[in-house]
């Protein structure tokens, strides 16, 4: 399969995070380095670009999704996407937010200049949406971590139409290979490959050279399904008796992966993951061993799960959800809770007969989520809208 990694193109980026060794390439070790302006020069990163993460010790953020990318980039000029972004992190910054979490790599594309991923579908103007949105949010105080999503890549539809160039394509075009799957009429990338390791350590190496970002920040898109039809020559081949087990140290090797790419290129910069709320819904549905992340240093500096339960869910209510997280985290991984802020006014058909209208009932509910995180031992809370 490694025929199918473009060399030209990882080696630079790698290199220009200090791996000029080609380690990553040779077994994914990789060694932290501590920044400064002379392993600046050695990351290939000009010294005029030398500057000062921007992160706090209590974090309100808020996760700006590609989603709305349709709303206010696509068809819209540099100065138009420019004032849009200006008027969205100014309010944020109203409502007392000092963090985004803003999606750069949402499905195998790009929302900044990339010599590896195609544009995102909603970037169709000539400008680089990625350095608009960090001068804006940096001119505002606030920090900005690159919000990627690694598995996730595009509908069939999209992938059928994108230049043979593209690494993924020609994975998702070989029927020999299976590094790319096809799963509901989207791809993926397995990640049992080290090619998937591999292509995305790129990834997070051409955001951190390119860009003045805080952090890097991915969510809870891991395994697309349990199906053991998604790998299993890879898990025949692999001599594993447990598939779940197997699928667990797969996504814990290539999480060890990002983080440790993210270190190397400048220590001082932030890795967090924001995996599902559901503890258990983590383990039987997406194989992400969230205890060892988060109850473990070196896999993450924060963790946000994403606790959009209200208090009266029959399945995970909210301030038991809290408690477990809280016992689980590692005092050196800081916990950050997500809020489902979107679900206010709407019924919750999956929180079971107690919770289903209480999003509808009770208008208070995130205050009252916000209320008790700040009592907890949590150091802050994300707001998803």
């Amino acid at each position: 399969m490694k025929k199918y990694l473009s060399l030209l193109l990882l080696v630079p980026m790698l290199t220009a995070c200090g791996q000029a060794d080609g380690s990553v390439l040779k077994g994914l070790v990789i060694e932290e380095q501590t920044y400064s302006e002379q392993t600046a020069e050695q990351f290939g990163i000009p010294p005029e670009k030398v500057w000062s993460p921007l992160n706090f010790d209590h974090v309100i953020a808020k996760w700006f999704p590609y989603m709305g990318y349709e709303d206010y980039m696509l068809g819209k000029s540099a100065e138009e996407f420019r004032s849009a972004v200006h008027e969205l992190y100014s309010g944020a910054k109203a409502e007392g937010v000092n963090t985004l979490y803003l999606h750069v790599h949402p499905c195998g594309d790009a929302y900044y200049r990339s010599e590896i991923f195609p544009r995102g579908v909603c970037l169709d103007g000539g400008y680089d949406p990625l350095e608009i949105m960090l001068e804006e949010a940096h001119s505002l105080g606030l920090s900005v971590h690159a919000w990627i999503n690694p598995l996730r890549c595009q509908t069939e539809e999209q992938m059928a139409v994108l230049p043979d160039s593209f690494t993924v394509k020609k994975w998702a075009d070989d029927p020999g290979c299976d590094i790319a799957v096809l799963v509901n009429g989207r791809w993926y990338l397995d990640p049992a490959y080290t090619e998937t390791d591999e292509l995305l350590t790129a990834c997070v190496a051409e955001i951190i050279k390119g860009y003045d970002v805080d952090g890097i920040h991915i969510d809870d898109y891991f395994y697309p399904t349990a199906d053991i039809s998604f790998d299993a020559r890879e898990f025949a081949e692999s001599g594993a008796s447990d598939l779940a087990q197997w699928r667990m140290s797969n996504c814990t090797r290539m999480v060890k992966t990002l983080r440790d790419t993210v270190k190397a290129c400048d220590s001082r910069l932030q890795f967090g993951i924001s995996p599902q709320g559901s503890i258990n819904g983590n383990y039987s549905s997406q194989y992400a061993d969230v205890r060892l992340w988060c109850g473990t240093p070196g896999y993450c500096d924060y963790i946000v799960p994403q606790i959009y339960f209200g208090f009266n869910n029959e399945s995970c209510p909210f301030a038991e959800t809290l408690s477990l997280w809280e016992d689980m985290t590692s005092d050196e991984v800081k916990l950050i809770i997500g809020l489902a802020a979107y679900k206010l006014g709407k019924p919750d058909k999956w929180a079971g007969t107690a919770g289903e209208s209480e999003w509808v009932d009770f208008p208070d509910i995130i205050e009252r989520q916000i209320s008790l995180v700040e009592a907890s031992s949590a150091e802050g809370y994300a707001l998803y809208e």
